[in-house]
């Protein structure tokens, strides 16, 4: 895996061995796995030797750390781990599956040991056939320093709470499942849940979900390291709201055609929303990118 551009002499600091120079200080930048950094603007250009390697987890987590939080009440942060295709499709015949990779799933992996709290759309549950988050022996230590439980909990966003609640992620979670629904779920659902052993999270007033709620219920639980796997349609409404701090985005060389849906659906908001990239991974053609809200 190579790094192709840092974002901060900050982010440089905290770089894997192999040593990231400040950004800026010539014109031309070697990176922790050797790779080449982008120079500055306007900068000269030159080749330089590449050398491509496999990250460590801890080297990944380091990278994909979540920002440290400010004095006081820590603030939510929510993040977003989505995959598309060269040509926008989130997801092939149904699944993300076909258009990921082994490094994909190894930062997959890695966002999930870094989070509190995974928020799903139930679709998105149902498609994937979700299973609880289980323990990961090489991040317990880390969990267990910051405070987290073992594995992050599962949150289900639904308003209609139409799931299957003999799968394993209500029969056999480490930590319960939590279902985010608005305040005019079917109460017999909501019955059938806690019977399950999920614990029923009222953020909204209507049938659905308000995503800011949620991101602040979630927070009221202790929950501030937050990360979204979608779908596209609740990634849409996280994005209309204005909830969405950070988008995890990985380009899969990968054509599909077809008409899959995009990371994001839904109604178009009315002003495109900047992001900025915040660093670029590359592995056999993959590009790992970090997006923040600008």
């Amino acid at each position: 895996m190579r790094r192709l551009f840092p974002v901060t002499e900050e982010t440089a600091a905290q770089a894997p061995a192999g040593g990231a120079r400040t950004p800026g200080r010539g014109p031309e930048e070697v990176g922790p796995a050797g790779g080449v950094l982008r120079p500055p603007v306007g900068g000269p250009v030159r080749a330089a030797a590449v050398v491509d390697r496999e990250w460590s987890l801890a080297e990944l987590a380091a990278a994909y750390a979540y920002p440290e939080p400010a004095p006081g009440a820590p603030r939510p942060w929510l993040r977003a781990n989505m995959v598309s295709s060269l040509d926008g499709a989130a997801q092939h015949e149904g699944r993300s599956q076909p258009i990921s990779s082994a490094t994909d799933m190894r930062i997959f992996g890695t966002l999930r040991a870094l989070a509190d709290v995974v928020v799903v759309g139930a679709e998105t549950v149902r498609q994937e056939g979700y299973r609880p988050a289980r323990v990961r022996d090489e991040f317990a230590g880390a969990r267990a320093a910051a405070g987290q439980t073992p594995v992050p909990a599962i949150a289900i966003v639904t308003a209609s709470l139409e799931l299957d609640f003999t799968l394993p992620l209500f029969t056999s979670p480490l930590v319960p499942t939590l279902i985010l629904t608005g305040a005019a779920a079917a109460p017999d659902r909501i019955a059938a849940a806690e019977r399950a052993g999920a614990q029923v999270v009222i953020a909204g007033e209507g049938m659905g979900v308000e995503p800011a709620r949620a991101v602040q219920a979630l927070a009221g639980l202790g929950h501030t390291r937050l990360l979204t796997e979608g779908g596209p349609r609740l990634l849409g409404q996280l994005i209309a709201a204005e909830v969405l701090d950070e988008l995890c985005l990985t380009l899969s060389p990968t054509l599909t055609a077809g008409n899959a849906q995009r990371i994001a659906g839904g109604p178009s908001v009315a002003v495109p929303h900047r992001f900025a990239l915040a660093s670029l991974l590359e592995q056999d053609g993959f590009l790992f990118g970090r997006y923040c809200r600008s």
